[in-house]
């Protein structure tokens, strides 16, 4: 009988865990490369991780490790760090990454550069073929089995069918996309509005209004993307509308939590430190403040959220803003004005 294939996934929490199993249990031997031996020797000796996706066991396929050098052996390998930490992990082994395959999973955007993690990818190792793996994808869903989809962007189609190819099964559909930068840009900005998603919740808005939210949200996230260069129909996808509904309605999603903890008047600080992991939604919102008003996109509903989160406003006065502004077009996805 012939060595199970291998392939890695670099970074151990929820998603990273999810994906893990699930490439296990596709018969591929998976090396998991995490920061904390303590969580690598309880994740060896129970099965189960401390800290991530509790009560799910572990595949033994899956064999978590410190040693980076060892994870990163395979021509496959799945980034799924935080992105703050994402450039600082791989820098050091930058040159190893040449030639391999690499999916980044992280939805994110650097704060000092505002590259997307696929273009820090790009920076560090610039022979090898980039992916991104975006969609409505909660982690903890995908340990259990529940019906999902995802999108593979790239544009190099060999990737994207041999992502196919080790990640789809019967509970698991994988699509593929070549707008690699439209399908990460969803996968960042959606963060954003499930913060102020959960804040609706919490606050006891109606569904109307948070339906409002939700839809005007895609509209100027889309509008963002194109005026950066995307395809304005990767936002009607899984990876658009898809990614940015499952987050906005989920309790689920860190992002929503955050934003319910602060619609509850929870300090920020404190919301982050409940829920015990990185929500990315806070640091992108700063850098797409920034970056909006640079590019002057009119992105009401950012400029909102910052307001509430750092300035003190209150949601209600931003939707009363938004609601008192001149009326626009519905659906123009190319148009660099409407609410």
């Amino acid at each position: 009988m012939s060595a199970k294939k291998t392939v890695a996934v670099i970074g151990g929490g929820n998603f990273g865990t999810a994906l893990a199993n699930l490439l296990a249990e596709n018969g591929y031997a998976v090396l998991m490369w995490m920061r904390d031996q303590e969580q690598v020797n309880i994740i060896r000796r129970e099965r189960y991780s401390p800290r991530y996706l509790k009560g799910v066991r572990i595949h033994e396929d899956v064999e978590p490790t410190t040693d980076l050098q060892q994870a990163i052996s395979p021509d496959l390998l799945f980034i799924a760090l935080p992105s703050v930490a994402l450039r600082e992990v791989l820098k050091p082994i930058a040159s190893q990454l040449n030639n391999k395959m690499l999916v980044s999973m992280t939805k994110g955007i650097e704060a000092n550069t505002f590259l997307l993690m696929s273009q820090i990818l790009q920076q560090l190792a610039p022979t090898a073929k980039i992916g991104v793996l975006s969609g409505p994808n909660l982690a903890k869903e995908i340990a259990e089995h529940a019906l999902t989809a995802t999108v593979i962007a790239s544009e190099d189609d060999t990737l994207c069918q041999r992502v196919q190819e080790v990640l789809h099964n019967k509970t698991f559909r994988v699509y593929a996309s070549n707008d690699r930068y439209g399908v990460e840009l969803g996968g960042a900005l959606k963060n954003v509005y499930a913060i102020m998603s959960g804040m609706t919740v919490a606050l006891g808005m109606g569904e109307n209004t948070r339906a409002m939210l939700i839809t005007r949200a895609l509209a100027e996230m889309t509008r963002f993307a194109v005026k950066l260069g995307a395809n304005p129909m990767t936002f009607l996808g899984l990876a658009g509308v898809g990614d940015l509904l499952v987050t906005c309605n989920s309790s689920k999603s860190r992002n929503y939590q955050v934003g319910y903890a602060l619609g509850q008047g929870t300090p920020l600080e404190e919301a982050i430190k409940q829920i015990g992991e990185v929500a990315e939604g806070v640091n992108t919102l700063k850098v797409l403040k920034a970056k909006s008003e640079d590019l002057d996109i009119y992105m009401p509903l950012v400029t909102g959220l910052y307001a509430i989160i750092f300035g003190g406003m209150k949601l209600g006065a931003v939707i009363e803003k938004l609601m008192t502004a001149e009326p626009k077009t519905d659906v123009d996805f190319i148009s660099a004005k409407g609410f």
